[in-house]
């Protein structure tokens, strides 16, 4: 038996993947629909899906009143329709972490992307109306929700989806202590349940510190190797190479330092040939100021304004050379399987998919919650 999945706020479909591929002898999960905003990450996810997209604003859909001004109410309440035309099992939803995230304003439910949640309810509602409630929600955000606003922000997100009639459990997990993915990312998941009974069943969150990976240097070497393109030149990934030639002001020596002016030498030198000289590491061009070596030996936190231009994705020492990550290296380092199945698509900016790659979620830690979630739905 395959259980029916719908998702909000899908990006570029980790959520969906990581439901897509959790199975075993007894079934899986279906998506029956996704939902997302973005017009460009809405392209790469129909390269890789065929289920149905709905895209536009969710409040819109929830509330097709909303788009009355722009008369545009037929059309959002016509999606609507798409998405109560059948019940589902489980609602997934990684709504905008901006609002409450070190990386945003934190403004919470200050910001309107905080206000995002209250559709999910909404949603939530308006099923339970026409058939029923998904037995299963499962949120995601950033591991700030729980401490922004001194706790207060995170009090009210529960009270509502308890109010809607669920049990809730949460966890905050790291991708690299419970995947072989070499990357830094908290995440806090947050997974309800409509019964007591599949609550009491679900214990994977009790259960993390068994199922802790630790790796070894060699391993973790491994690990990396497999996520980036170290097989490919300089002559096949030239743009993404750091050289004098295109940066000289990051290539500076001592004698070139001293020789400049007071006001126009920066407090520190930088000169990436010289400290970007290990391979199997990952470093970082802080704001153009100083270069950063990742002191745990894994990628940091991949984020969204990668895509905004500048030096913000990370660095990494090559044979031939230094380099910053491709786009396909970072959908890699969240688990999405470049070259064997999952596809960008082709005459998108790099900025775009950058964006897409850091907006993203851990395809494994999805797909280990998901699994941990199915033997909880086949149990009965």
């Amino acid at each position: 038996m395959n259980y029916k999945v719908g998702s909000l706020f899908a990006g570029v479909g980790g959520v969906c993947l990581g439901f897509k591929s959790a199975f075993n002898e007894k079934g899986g999960y279906q998506l029956i629909w996704a939902n997302e905003l973005d017009e460009q990450a809405i392209k790469t996810y129909r390269c890789n899906f065929e289920h149905n997209m709905i895209p536009g604003d969710i409040e819109k859909i929830v509330k097709p009143e909303r788009a009355k001004a722009d008369g545009e109410e037929a059309l959002f309440a016509q999606k609507k329709m798409q998405m109560l035309a059948q019940p589902i099992d489980v609602l997934t939803a990684g709504f905008p972490c901006q609002a409450f995230s070190i990386a945003g304003s934190r403004k919470g439910f200050d910001d309107h992307r905080g206000n995002l949640f209250y559709s999910i309810i909404d949603l939530v509602n308006d099923l339970g109306k026409v058939a029923y409630k998904p037995r299963i929600l499962f949120l995601e955000n950033v591991k700030n929700l729980r401490s922004h606003d001194q706790g207060r922000t995170y009090q009210v997100i529960k009270s509502e989806i308890e109010n809607a009639g669920y049990i809730v459990k949460d966890a905050t997990l790291n991708t690299k202590t419970y995947t072989t993915l070499p990357q830094n990312r908290e995440r806090m998941f947050i997974v309800c349940f409509l019964k007591q009974s599949d609550a009491d069943k679900f214990t994977l969150f009790e259960q993390l510190e068994s199922i802790k990976i630790k790796s070894s240097d060699d391993q973790r070497r491994t690990n990396i190797a497999r996520v980036l393109d170290l097989h490919k030149s300089k002559e096949e990934l030239n743009a993404y190479y750091y050289t004098p030639e295109k940066y000289p002001h990051y290539f500076i020596n001592k004698a070139q330092y001293a020789a400049l002016s007071e006001d126009k030498r920066k407090k520190e030198r930088i000169h990436i040939g010289e400290e970007i000289d290990t391979e199997f590491e990952f470093y970082q061009l802080r704001r153009g100021m100083y270069v950063r070596k990742n002191t745990q030996g894994i990628c940091p936190t991949l984020t969204a304004n990668m895509g905004t231009g500048g030096h913000n994705v990370p660095l990494i020492k090559v044979a031939d050379g230094v380099r910053k990550l491709t786009p396909s290296e970072t959908f890699k380092l969240q688990g999405f399987p470049i070259s064997d199945g999952y596809v960008l698509p082709e005459n998108m900016s790099n900025g775009h998919l950058y964006k897409q790659a850091g907006n993203s979620v851990s395809v494994d830690l999805i797909r280990l919650i998901a699994n941990a979630l199915l033997d909880v739905l086949q149990a009965d």
